[in-house]
C-alpha cells in the first residue's frame, strides 16, 4: 500500500486516482514479493529474458498503458517501489553490517532497473508494432493502403507466375458515394467506408488480401482461383451490404460496381490488371447508370 500512497502524494502517478484500490495495487503485490526473494536468495534466472516474473513486468506495463498510464507513469511506479523499500531497509540498517547494506542496496537496484528495463521494452515493442501497422494501413479502415497492396500484389503475382497458378484482381467502388457525404455529411461518410471496408474484408477467403486505394475505391486480389471464385464474391459482398442497410448501418441505396481482370490469361502484369480491371469497373458503373 506504501508504494499506492507514494504515487497519490503529490499527484506522483495521477492516473492511480482514476482506479479502485485493487486496480492501485496491480501487480505490485507479487513485485514485492519476488524483490524479497531476490533480496535474500538472488537467482540470476529468477529475472532473465523470457522468464515469468520478466513477463509479468511487461503484462503489468501494458495493463497500465490501457488503463490510461503514460510510459513516464509506469517508469516512476516501480521508482517508487524502489524508495518504499529501500526505506524498509534502511530502517532495519542498525541490524546489518555496512557491507550487507550495500549487498543490498545494489541487489534492489540491479532487480527494480530489470523491471523498468521490462517495461520500457513493452512500450518499445507495442508502438513499434503500431508504428508498423500504421506504415502499411490506411488509417480509416484498416486495410492496407495503395502503396501497400501494389506491393503485395506485385509478390502474389511473381508467385503465381513461378507456380502456374491463377490470380484474379477485383477492382470496386461505391456508387453515388459523394451524395452521401453531401447530404448525409462527411463523418457519415467515414462511417459507410468504415463499413463497407469491413464487409469487404469479412467477404474474402482467408488468404485473399483487400486494400483502399483511395476515396471509395477498393480492391482485392484472389488467388487459385477459378471461373466461380469472383462471382461467389462479388455475391458475398451484395449480400452483406444488403444485410447492413437493412440493419441502418449503411444507407439506404447503397451499393457498388466492380472490375475484375485476371493473370495469366488477360493481363501478364500487375499494370495490365489495373488497367483491365480499372476499364471494366467503368462500363459496369455506366451500365448501372443507364
Amino acid at each position: 500500500m506504501d508504494v499506492v500512497e507514494e504515487g497519490l502524494l503529490d499527484d506522483q502517478l495521477p492516473s492511480l486516482q482514476r482506479l479502485g484500490r485493487l486496480g492501485q495495487l496491480g501487480d505490485m503485490p507479487t513485485f514485492i514479493a519476488e524483490l524479497g526473494r531476490e533480496l535474500l536468495e538472488p537467482q540470476p534466472e529468477r529475472l532473465g529474458i523470457g522468464s515469468a516474473l520478466a513477463a509479468q513486468a511487461r503484462d503489468h506495463a501494458r495493463e497500465r498503458e490501457a488503463l490510461g498510464f503514460a510510459p513516464r507513469e509506469i517508469v516512476t511506479e516501480f521508482l517508487l517501489l524502489r524508495r518504499v523499500l529501500w526505506r524498509f531497509v534502511t530502517a532495519r540498517a542498525a541490524d546489518l553490517g555496512t557491507d550487507d547494506v550495500l549487498l543490498v542496496e545494489r541487489r534492489l537496484n540491479d532487480t527494480v532497473d530489470r523491471l523498468v528495463t521490462e517495461c520500457v521494452v513493452a512500450y518499445f515493442d507495442r508502438a513499434t508494432s503500431e508504428l508498423a501497422h500504421r506504415a502499411y494501413h490506411d488509417q480509416l479502415t484498416g486495410l492496407l493502403h495503395h502503396q501497400a497492396f501494389l506491393g503485395e500484389l506485385e509478390m502474389e503475382v511473381e508467385r503465381a507466375r513461378r507456380y502456374g497458378h491463377g490470380l484474379a484482381l477485383v477492382f470496386v467502388d461505391l456508387d453515388n458515394f459523394k451524395a452521401v457525404n453531401d447530404t448525409l455529411g462527411h463523418p457519415e461518410g467515414d462511417r459507410a467506408l468504415q463499413r463497407f471496408a469491413a464487409a469487404f474484408r469479412g467477404s474474402l477467403r482467408v488468404f485473399d488480401l483487400a486494400g483502399r486505394m483511395g476515396g471509395d475505391e477498393f480492391a482485392a486480389y484472389l488467388v487459385e482461383i477459378d471461373e466461380e471464385t469472383v462471382p461467389r464474391l462479388l455475391d458475398r459482398i451484395h449480400d452483406r451490404i444488403d444485410e447492413l442497410v437493412d440493419l441502418g448501418e449503411l444507407p439506404t441505396g447503397s451499393s457498388f460496381s466492380a472490375g475484375c481482370a485476371t493473370f495469366p490469361d488477360e493481363a501478364p502484369d500487375v499494370d495490365g490488371l489495373f488497367r483491365l480491371a480499372d476499364s471494366r469497373l467503368y462500363e459496369a458503373k455506366r451500365a448501372r447508370a443507364a
